[in-house]
């Protein structure tokens, strides 16, 4: 996130146009958390309703990053704050991931929660 906000406001950066990208963070977990809910512990990942979720949250990931490209682009922001909103996409995405990944497993503690 303090590559977002510095993307906004840094004085060379004067626009809050990047800002727009935290949306995206928001929305991403969204189908894969509501995925995981509506799937029997049977069928695993293969699912028809996992299959669709982790598509729609693609599209959410691939939008977060093509966002500030075109925004650049338009020559609505400068180049650097592109390039930091992406390296802040970067690391929220990587932080998501893990997140799933450590309280995914089912030899830690952390699975009951």
């Amino acid at each position: 996130m303090t590559f977002v906000i510095l993307a906004c406001a840094l004085p060379q950066y004067k626009y809050w146009w990047p800002f727009f990208v935290v949306l995206f963070y928001i929305l991403c977990p969204i189908p894969t958390m509501i995925a995981r809910r509506h799937t029997d512990s049977a069928g695993g990942t293969n699912s028809p309703c996992m299959e669709t979720a982790i598509f729609i949250t693609m599209g959410i990931l691939v939008s977060s990053f093509a966002l500030p490209i075109v925004l650049a682009r338009a020559d609505v922001i400068l180049w650097g704050a592109c390039y930091l909103t992406l390296a802040g996409n970067v690391i929220v995405y990587l932080t998501i991931l893990g997140f799933f990944t450590i309280f995914d497993m089912d030899d830690s503690d952390y699975a009951m929660w």
